[in-house]
């Protein structure tokens, strides 16, 4: 007699998202207003690049730049007044750039590995010009924040986006200053982990308990004040560097809770590219023997003469993970660049990225970026 078994079913493989189209973004608008540019960087990487149609011709256009593991969702957040409402009310055309190091792409866990030369070289330019094939002679502002505007300081330090009408620099421009041990945890860190590991997550419902990452959800719980893990390794920790990317009160509960969608996983082979950078105390050029990365300057500091629009350097006082970089910068353009218009402002009570996401933002920051988008305007 011959037996017939019914097989145990298949537990569900993870799925692992490895399209390079951007998932789609989480915002409040009317859908038709939101359109959906196609944009590759001249190395064929798959960008995003999204448009905010107002129904009107003649606006100024705003460009903004996200951070690094962040994304487009940061400048949208349904949950509070965002920064996208507040130029669409002042009369401004946002537009927004999901570069490679987006958490809509998939770049930071499978793919090409980059540096931050890519960003700078192709990314970022890409956008700027396809903007302008849309806008024409209309200004063109750009808005950027933390490695975003990093990024673009060394773009605008190679000439390669000239003639922007203002520039806006949350957290970081030219003059990177990490804590002493956020350098170290980073150096001493990054080279036991990376030959072991290729980023940090953020999301432990993803990798769960029995997990190589455990350790390092664990490591970033103690005196934590926040039983959320998430919140522990980006808030207590910043993936495992001891800094800090938020005042915790700052933030709404539903955009607290949204934190594993809005900053993905970290990774670390980048580092290297990072480290260089904060120990030059300038945006430094990665390939220093590559060809096709001589339009970048070496050293985008000593470079600062090239650039050729007034720039806001905006920075929350209690900023835990760039500390006062802004301050440093303003200070250090003003003795070896005076010619240039460049102005520092600082937040009271905010951090990094509450800047843009805390619930208050609406209220205590972006009035310094439309003033002075107005200004220029």
């Amino acid at each position: 007699m011959i037996f017939r078994t019914t097989p145990a079913p298949r537990r569900p493989l993870r799925r692992v998202r490895t399209t390079a189209v951007p998932r789609p973004l989480r915002h409040r608008l009317d859908p038709a207003r939101v359109e959906e540019i196609p944009l590759h960087a001249p190395d064929g990487v798959r960008l995003g690049l999204t448009r905010v149609d107002t129904g009107e011709s003649g606006r100024p256009a705003v460009l903004l730049l996200h951070g690094h593991t962040a994304s487009a969702d940061m400048f949208l957040l349904p949950e509070t007044r965002n920064l996208v409402d507040a130029l669409l009310d002042d009369g401004y055309e946002p537009w927004l750039l999901d570069w490679r190091g987006s958490c809509r792409l998939p770049y930071n866990e499978t793919g090409q590995r980059y540096t931050y030369d890519d960003v700078a070289l192709y990314d970022i330019p890409a956008a700027v010009t396809r903007v302008r094939e849309r806008v024409g002679d209309r200004p063109l502002f750009v808005v950027a924040h933390c490695v975003g505007s990093l990024t673009l300081s060394l773009s605008m330090t190679a000439g390669l986006v000239p003639g922007l009408a203002g520039v806006v620099s949350q957290g970081v421009f030219l003059t990177p200053k990490l804590a002493g041990r956020t350098s170290l945890r980073m150096s001493v860190a990054g080279e036991l982990l990376r030959t072991r590991i290729d980023h940090i997550p953020v999301d432990f419902r993803k990798v769960g308990l029995w997990s190589r990452y455990t350790p390092l959800f664990a490591l970033a719980s103690r005196g934590a004040s926040c039983p959320d893990p998430t919140c522990q390794i980006l808030h207590n920790s910043a993936w495992g560097t001891g800094a800090s990317l938020f005042v915790h009160e700052n933030l709404s509960e539903a955009t607290h809770d949204r934190l594993a969608e809005l900053l993905g996983p970290a990774p670390l082979w980048i580092l290297p590219h990072l480290r260089r950078i904060e120990l030059a105390r300038s945006v430094v050029r990665w390939h220093d023997t590559d060809h096709r990365y001589r339009a970048l300057p070496p050293n985008a500091l000593d470079a600062a003469a090239r650039i050729d629009t007034p720039v806001l350097l905006l920075a929350g006082s209690e900023n835990g993970l760039w500390l006062d970089s802004q301050k440093l910068c303003h200070a250090v353009l003003a003795h070896r660049q005076p010619q240039l218009d460049v102005r520092y402002t600082e937040i009271p009570g905010y951090g990094h990225l509450d800047t843009f996401l805390g619930r208050g933002a609406a209220l205590d920051v972006f009035g310094h970026i439309l003033d002075f988008l107005g200004e220029r305007r």
